[in-house]
């Protein structure tokens, strides 16, 4: 499952919840999408009947969910939609369940790790690569570091600058 929202609380008194949108998609919220929502270990399908931007949050309203105590309920779970409903991705762009594991070297072909994840920070998209000594190394996801990208033997090669990797 790939989260796709956080639900941080109620708004106004028609059941709408103020949602921290956690998706380079947002378009993906229209009346009518089927959602997963989940907190521990309570989760429920909801189906989602209006949606609009507010600030840098998001209103959502779902079906079923028409007062503030119904909106409560849902405040700190996730939203979320399964990897195969994920929005195709545009070229140059990549989700981070489809590269994790992928194999990392450099242009010699020497193994830097595997990669253990890809987030969206206000500094750029980061790599987290787990090296064959088991660290993480953050690795900034740019053209100058990740120099090619082979989907078909999922691999990248990485020109990280002198230091990167020594943590």
């Amino acid at each position: 499952m790939l989260l796709v929202g956080t639900v941080r609380r109620p708004h106004g008194l028609s059941g709408e919840v103020s949602v921290e949108i956690a998706t380079a998609f947002p378009e993906r919220f229209q009346p009518g999408a089927r959602l997963a929502w989940r907190r521990g270990q309570e989760q429920r399908p909801l189906i989602l009947e209006s949606a609009r931007a507010h600030g840098d949050r998001w209103l959502l309203r779902f079906e079923g969910v028409g007062d503030p105590e119904a909106a409560r309920a849902l405040a700190g779970g996730e939203l979320c939609v399964p990897g195969e409903e994920a929005f195709p991705a545009p070229e140059g762009f990549y989700y981070s369940h489809r590269v994790e594991g992928w194999r990392c070297e450099d242009p010699a072909g020497r193994p830097l790790g595997t990669v253990a994840g890809l987030e969206s920070t206000p500094a750029g998209p980061l790599l987290t690569v787990r090296t064959p000594e088991g660290k993480a190394a953050l690795v900034p996801f740019v053209a100058a570091i990740v120099v090619e990208i082979d989907e078909a033997s999922r691999r990248m090669v990485l020109d990280p600058p002198d230091g990167l990797f020594e943590i």
